[in-house]
């Protein structure tokens, strides 16, 4: 099997390559670099939600392309978070963002347990599921930016917001545990 490079999928490869772009830009002494930062995580997103709705829509689809895109997502949420956390230095988002990148782990591992067995549906993302993500997105983004915006105190926001996502991110962990639990104990 040849593995496919079509709009959707070099979509996904763009936002792979946008992660290391994103750690030069943070680490340089710039002073707009925050701004840049954010920028690029907010194409990363945008390539997110587009590599799938033009999959779908041109009829896309690829095994390789059904790989990479959650592989993109978790490597450069996991690296971001990974970065505010060393420039931050805070021990409550530490906690939040080892729960996100060890949820990532988790369930990542018990899809493909639980596609080897012919169960995959099992653990299907949820709605809830969505707007963990969405939160997640939402405080990377704030955090990134971390500037008080128009009175605003955004890294208080975006540290709020993580929070709620790790919450989440904990909740949404059990329901995917318990419904592949239940699916095993049947068997």
């Amino acid at each position: 099997m040849a593995i496919e490079f079509n709009l959707p999928t070099n979509l996904t490869l763009l936002r792979v390559a946008l992660i290391p772009l994103l750690a030069i830009i943070f680490y340089l002494p710039w002073q707009y670099s925050n701004i840049a930062c954010t920028v690029i995580f907010f194409i990363a997103g945008i390539t997110d939600w587009l590599d799938g709705y033009l999959a779908r829509k041109m009829h896309l689809e690829t095994a390789f392309g059904a790989f990479l895109d959650p592989v993109a997502d978790k490597v450069m949420v996991a690296f971001v978070l990974v970065l505010i956390v060393q420039a931050q230095g805070n021990a409550g988002l530490a906690i939040a963002s080892a729960i996100i990148i060890g949820r990532e782990i988790i369930i990542v591992s018990l899809r493909e347990w639980m596609a080897e067995i012919g169960q995959r549906a099992t653990v299907k993302v949820s709605d809830l599921g969505k707007w963990k993500t969405t939160a997640q997105m939402l405080a990377i983004g704030f955090l990134l930016y971390s500037e008080d915006l128009i009175g605003l105190p955004i890294n208080l926001i975006g540290i709020c917001l993580l929070y709620i996502a790790a919450i989440l991110t904990l909740w949404t962990m059990i329901i995917y545990l318990s419904a592949a639990f239940s699916v095993l104990n049947e068997e």
